[in-house]
């Protein structure tokens, strides 16, 4: 009676893994590009050209922004902020 129960439970189980296999998660669906190669070309000639591109190991390159204050307005608003800062009931962690 055992083997009898293992042989069908091993049915089963094989059933249900090859019911698994059949269809693919996630859905496969064809890719459509709008774009020409050349246009991609020109736009990896770019990327490149402005150094957005990693090469080798490196992380992915974030520019600064450009800053249109002056040295004195960023350090008044520092000296401002630290100001605010103790006046604040709710600072520190």
């Amino acid at each position: 009676m055992n083997i009898k129960n293992i042989t069908i439970a091993a049915a089963l189980l094989v059933a249900a893994g090859a019911a698994m296999a059949e269809t693919p998660y996630p859905p496969e669906t064809p890719f459509v590009s709008t774009q020409t190669r050349a246009d991609v070309k020109a736009e990896l000639q770019r990327a490149q050209a402005n150094h957005e591109i990693a090469v080798r190991n490196e992380y992915p390159i974030q520019h600064q922004a450009e800053s249109h204050l002056s040295r004195q307005e960023v350090q008044a608003q520092l000296q401002q902020a630290d100001s605010a800062k103790v006046q604040s009931l709710y600072n520190g962690a």
